[in-house]
Formats: structure tokens, sequence, C-alpha cells
């Protein structure tokens, strides 16, 4: 054993570490950017639900009893409805994660001590659904009423008991129904960049592209060419995951499946694209890979699929959208657990087509049929 070899070795290791920039992105980038996800964005205890609100009472004490939910801060009002059926509705499209129902007799309810208000949660996230309950469980909602008539004591607050949780979607509260429908977009996040990451590296590496600059091949064929294959693999795993989670968790499809995988179609474009603007900047194989992770642990985090979108912090909420895990996710369970149909969640449509056709143009933009 000789010290001085061994010194070498080392010298060696870290002069090429320090111009490889990627690995030297990786050693301080990944320690930040899992203290600054896990310490700033994700956030388990929810605020600012998006919430639908259908007085139909209008009184003094509703409205009293409506500015007390808000005041604890879980729910924030995003849309006035005027009849359950309404908000019903919005559920379904994922408008609103909340409705709050306050019935046209609520005073007379509230003077007998039944059933006053009724909340309405998208209980598709059973985090969500935990987070509403905590309505429910308000010792005292304050409500003024009419000094005139004689009550008895505690008439004029709605007591605890009198306000109802009604999950829909997944009353059962099984963490499975939000799972599965997710684990979807995680899993063609991760192969479809993954694979088309690696696509043009490889050819390189292997000798190919020699053979390809030879070729009458454009730019643009090239790149969607070595596209359309992996998404026919993509949609074959998006099969296999629908039939096991029906077979072994008995996850629901309440939406249609054609739907279903025309969301998928528009995932795994969009990943594919991804993944070959990705190919376009690596020098190896290796480097794809790293690359591919930076997206991946974002992608994982961010999007709703383990921590709660709501919980986040606006600015990061900002940066999630930029994300096609976030708008994938808000299709795949507004189809499969709601029942909405695709074009009603148009918007997600909408960023998932525009980010495809950025990546697109810019992969095809940055490729050169050159091996310089």
């Amino acid at each position: 054993m000789s010290l001085r070899r061994l010194f070498a070795i080392v010298q060696k290791e870290l002069r090429q570490m320090r111009r490889d920039r990627i690995t030297l992105a990786m050693i301080v980038g990944i320690p930040v950017m899992q203290l600054v996800l896990f310490g700033y964005a994700i956030n388990l205890n929810l605020r600012g639900l998006s919430t639908g609100i259908a007085d139909q009472a209008n009184t003094a004490g509703s409205r009293a009893l409506v500015m007390d939910m808000v005041a604890t801060g879980v729910i924030t009002p995003t849309v006035s409805a005027t009849a359950p059926q309404e908000l019903m509705e919005r559920l379904r499209r994922g408008e609103i994660s909340v409705g709050v129902v306050v019935p046209p007799d609520f005073e007379r309810r509230r003077f007998e001590g039944r059933e006053a208000v009724q909340v309405m949660v998208d209980g598709s996230d059973t985090v969500v659904q935990s987070a509403a309950v905590q309505l429910a469980q308000l010792p005292l909602a304050t409500a003024p009423v009419d000094n005139t008539r004689p009550l008895r004591e505690g008439a004029g607050q709605v007591a605890r008991g009198q306000i109802s949780v009604v999950a829909f979607y997944n009353p059962e509260r099984r963490s499975a129904v939000n799972i599965v429908p997710g684990l979807i977009g995680v899993i063609l996040t991760m192969t479809m960049v993954l694979f088309t990451g690696v696509a043009i590296v490889r050819e390189r590496e292997r000798g190919n592209m020699e053979l390809l600059i030879a070729t009458p091949l454009s730019r643009s064929e090239l790149m969607i060419g070595k596209v359309l294959p992996y998404a026919a693999i993509g949609l074959i795993q998006t099969s296999v995951i629908l039939v096991l989670g029906v077979w072994l968790f008995q996850v629901p499809i309440r939406g249609s499946l054609l739907d279903v995988y025309l969301a998928a179609v528009l995932l795994i474009f969009a990943n594919l694209t991804l993944g070959l603007l990705i190919s376009t900047k690596a020098r190896s194989q290796f480097q794809a890979m790293q690359m591919t992770f930076f997206v991946f642990l974002p992608s994982i985090l961010l999007s709703g699929f383990m921590f709660p979108f709501a919980g986040m912090p606006r600015v990061v909420q900002w940066l999630a959208e930029a994300l096609p895990l976030t708008h994938f996710l808000r299709l795949i369970r507004g189809i499969v657990l709601r029942g909405a149909s695709l074009w009603e969640l148009w918007h997600d449509v909408l960023a998932l087509l525009a980010f495809t056709a950025v990546m697109m143009t810019a992969a095809i933009a940055r490729f050169r049929k050159r091996l310089d």
C-alpha cells in the first residue's frame, strides 16, 4: 500500500468530479432541494381549502356561522351557490374541495338541536377529508338569534354535533383509492422520462449516430420516431396498473375508460418530450439518469401525490403548476374517482398539451445531426 499512489487516485477522482457539473450539482443540489421541499413546501396541516358556500337561509345567524368556519383557516370561500346540487357538481369537476350547505330552515334546526349544517367533502383525498372533519369539531359556533323569542339555554349557538361532514367518492377513507390512480402518473413519469432521456445519448455511445446522420431523416422525424414506440409502452403500463388496481384494491373507475387512456396519453407525450430535451443536453447515459432524478423528485413531492397540494405555500404551488404530473393527477383522480369527463377538466388538458408542444419544440431546436 503506497500512500502516494493512493493520494494520486483520490486527487484524480476529485478533479474528475469537479469537471462533471451534473455530479457536482447533485452533491449540493439534492440536500438543498430535499431540505427546502420537506421543510418549507410540504405541510400536512391543511389550510385554505377551496370551498363553495350555499347559504339558503341567509340569516344573520347563518352568516355568522359561515364566518366562524372561515375564521378557523381550514376553508377559503371561492364559490357562492344557491343549491347543494351546484356544489356537488363543482366537487365532481374538482373546482372545490369542500361545500358548506346551510338549509333554509337553519334557525329552526338550530333551535331544535337537529343537524343544522352539512359539510360536503371531496373524499378522494383522505388528507383533505380529515382536515374538513375539523369543522364538525368546533366546540361552539356562535350565531345571534331573535331575542324576542323565548329560547332555551344554548339555543343561540350551533352545538357540537349539529355540523355533519359527508364524504363523497371515498366514504370508507381507503388510501388505495387515492394512491392507485396517482401511481399511474408516478410510474409513467419515472419510466417515460428515463427511457427517452437516454435515447439520443445511447445512439452516440453505441456509434449509431453516424448511421442516422447518413440517412435523409429530418430532425423532427427522428425525434418523433423516438417517442412513438415508448408511447405504446406507456399505455401497456397504464393498463397493467388499472387491472391490478381494480383486481387487488377494488379501486372504482367511475368515469369513461377512454378518458382515462386519453389522459394517460397526454402525460406520456409530455414526459417523453421532456426526456428528449434531457437527452439533447446530457453527454452520457449516467448524466441523463442524474438529470431525470432532478425532475422526478420535485414531481413526486410537489404534484399532490404524496402530500396535499392545498398545504403548500402559494409560491410552491406556482412552481408545481409547471410539472406535468400535477395536472395529470387532477385529471386521473377526477375521471376515475369522481366520474368527471376529460373535457370538464379542460384547463389541465390544455396545460399538458402546451407543455408537450414547448418541450418538443425545444428538443428539436437543440438536436443537431452531428457528432460534435
